[in-house]
């Protein structure tokens, strides 16, 4: 998982850029479609395609914390030429042609823009090895190295990086403050019954919650020197940012893409952008969601269904994208899946198990179900997703709950 510098072909049949999840399932797609077709896939990053939750995950709770074991081995199973290391600089969709970091300019048939998301960083921080985001193999390479026994870590953010790196250092027995702006850990998702739990398992694993605190700077001397808006601060020998992601589509619009007004890139239902022969899967996408109409999601499972779309749709495949994909996660010993828009604020119906430790939350909006929390609740996504399509028809009221506990049951 090293950076390569192979010798390049002057054109490709397929180029992708970027090298996670999305890239790897539009490779195998290719391949699978188009036996003989030369790929390349060109990534920023110095390791090749990872499963990138490992990160974050199985990596600090699991047996083997070495990086090398969550390798999705692309190249090898596609035959694609895999550049790493290397950025694409520019798109000319004219010549149908990119511009490496390298100076060279690369020919494509079909082109896939799958270049993800980069960390948010704090405006004025000091650049210190010990002050760590985490997106990428290397970046978990630098946190393992600054982290032991006992190592005082704060965690900025209570998303689902900051919340799962937050657990993932605590069982690899660091010493973790888990800064968040809320009152709770998850509020905008979860409602107050789960956030109340959460509370109380975060802190039965030794985590310190600190709520309220708006990052406002941070200092490196000897310690880490961490500043709220309201003046608070802390220390720290560690501190990892998890203050959210922007979407990489500068590339797409300096190409003259369309984009829609958060940034990300507009596709048809086959995944094509605005511009011939070139496609997009994964975070930087807004797409047709059939349940819950235009949306973007930043999240493993869409960015695998839509790099497999993509790759198809690239290779001559006509299937259209017509997915709404599930998100999850894993906290300490709870997990869920959940699929639509979850607001922890919002109108909520909760159903419980007699034990009270899984739950269905239906997330309401206009009278209609638009999104299915499955706490501690397996094998139901497929049964989620009809819901909310059934609720979108009028088909069930959210009033009736034990028509909607006979759907899903909490701990399925």
């Amino acid at each position: 998982m090293t950076s390569s510098s192979p010798a390049l072909q002057s054109s490709y049949d397929h180029v992708v850029v970027g090298g996670g999840i999305a890239a790897d399932k539009a490779a195998r797609a290719i391949r699978e479609q188009q036996e003989g077709a030369s790929i390349l896939l060109v990534s920023a990053a110095e390791d090749g395609p990872v499963y990138r939750p490992a990160l974050t995950k199985d990596l600090w709770t699991g047996e083997d914390p070495d990086p090398a074991s969550q390798d999705l081995g692309t190249a090898d199973d596609t035959g694609a030429t895999l550049l790493t290391g290397t950025e694409v600089t520019a798109i000319d969709p004219q010549a149908r042609t990119v511009t490496l970091s390298t100076g060279e300019s690369v020919g494509y048939g079909e082109l896939l823009l799958a270049t993800g998301s980069a960390a948010r960083a704090l405006d004025g921080a000091p650049e210190d090895p010990r002050i760590v985001t985490l997106r990428e193999v290397a970046d978990y390479r630098r946190l393992r190295e600054l982290v032991g026994e006992g190592t005082e870590v704060v965690v900025v953010g209570g998303g689902y990086l900051g919340t799962e790196i937050a657990a993932g250092l605590s069982v690899a027995g660091a010493s973790v403050t888990l800064v968040i702006s809320g009152q709770a850990i998850g509020e905008s998702l979860f409602p107050p019954s789960i956030t109340a739990h959460l509370g109380r398992v975060y802190g039965g694993h030794g985590v310190r919650l600190e709520k309220g605190f708006r990052l406002a700077g941070l200092e490196a001397g000897e310690r880490l020197t961490l500043s709220g808006e309201d003046g608070r601060t802390l220390t720290a020998e560690v501190a990892v940012l998890a203050l959210g992601a922007r979407l990489r589509t500068e590339l797409a619009r300096d190409a003259g893409l369309e984009l829609d007004d958060q940034g990300a890139i507009v596709v048809d239902a086959h995944l094509r952008t605005s511009a011939p022969h070139i496609h997009a899967a994964g975070d930087v996408i807004r797409f047709e969601d059939p349940l819950l109409g235009a949306r973007h999601v930043e999240h493993i499972d869409h960015a695998e269904a839509s790099g497999t779309a993509a790759g198809t749709a690239m290779a001559g495949g006509d299937a259209e994208y017509a997915y709404t994909p599930l998100f999850y996660s894993d906290l300490f010993d709870d997990g869920y899946e959940a699929v639509g828009r979850l607001d922890g604020r919002g109108e909520n119906v909760e159903l419980w198990d007699e034990e009270g430790g899984a739950a269905v939350v239906h997330h309401v909006e206009d009278g209609r179900i638009v999104g299915v929390l499955l706490w501690n609740t397996w094998d139901s996504v497929p049964a989620a997703r009809e819901l909310i399509a059934d609720s979108r028809d009028g088909k069930i009221d959210v009033a009736d709950v034990a028509a909607l506990r006979e759907r899903i049951a909490p701990g399925g």
